[in-house]
């Protein structure tokens, strides 16, 4: 694998200043030999010229993609030997989906490099999850391009790591979960109940409480009423032992 498979495009690019985008390759905590591999991972289809094909990130995205695919399995199956293959596969998902992939590329600022047309960005387009997860899939594609699937493995490693603190949410929906487990304890169906709001109104904080008849009640926080209730169920099938917490084996 190397840059010769992107010559086409990469040869449009030569003439873009590189310099600007130190600090980005330090936060990557890599130097690229080719820096138009990395111009290419940061330009947006809307600001590809209209005639010339691959001369925007899509293909280094389809490549990062996979990249962060086989990186990210090799971390689970290392991190979580006594894991099943359904827990791999839900926490496979939750640490390579676009929400996931976007707030990695906002720990590298990654929105203010992007190449986009003036209408992108005018609409937003450096803050949106879709471009920024795709930006950052190209990034990795980019880096495994320039330098091989093990430079491209530590930057997984390293800049995933903290969202393996929130894999608790990547459970499935817990509130219909809960319900099953108490009508095959022959109890009423859960209720929930708001007991806290915090915050400002733009940002407010909830709190819920779920209780099962016969169970001491447990209580969830999350950013709407929502996710304030699935983590009060998964709290409380965690405890009773329905499911197993995350945790490093």
């Amino acid at each position: 694998m190397g840059p010769h498979l992107y010559s086409g495009s990469l040869s449009a690019l030569a003439k873009r200043s590189t310099k600007d985008l130190g600090p980005l390759s330090s936060r990557l905590g890599h130097e690229f030999s080719d820096p138009k591999l990395l111009k290419l991972a940061l330009t947006h289809a809307s600001a590809r010229p209209g005639s010339k094909p691959n001369e925007d990130n899509e293909r280094l995205e389809f490549l990062g993609d996979r990249v962060l695919g086989l990186a990210m399995a090799e971390l689970l199956l290392s991190r979580f030997p006594k894991a099943s293959e359904g827990e791999l596969a839900r926490w496979f998902n939750h640490l390579v989906r676009a929400e996931t992939c976007a707030e990695v590329a906002q720990s590298w600022s990654l929105g203010a490099f992007i190449h986009m047309s003036v209408g992108e960005a005018a609409s937003g387009g450096r803050g949106k999850k879709t471009i920024l997860a795709d930006s950052c899939e190209a990034i990795l594609g980019a880096i495994f391009s320039d330098a091989g699937y093990d430079v491209a493995r530590v930057v997984v490693n390293r800049d995933w790591e903290p969202h393996f603190g929130n894999l608790e949410i990547a459970a499935p929906d817990a509130k219909s979960a809960l319900q099953e487990w108490a009508q095959g304890e022959g109890r009423p169906l859960p209720q929930y109940r708001e007991t806290a709001r915090e915050g400002p109104d733009h940002a407010p904080r909830f709190t819920t409480e779920v209780r099962v008849v016969g169970f001491a009640p447990e209580h969830g926080e999350g950013d709407n009423k929502r996710q304030a209730e699935q983590a009060a169920a998964l709290a409380m099938l965690i405890r009773e032992g329905v499911w197993r917490p995350i945790a490093d084996d």
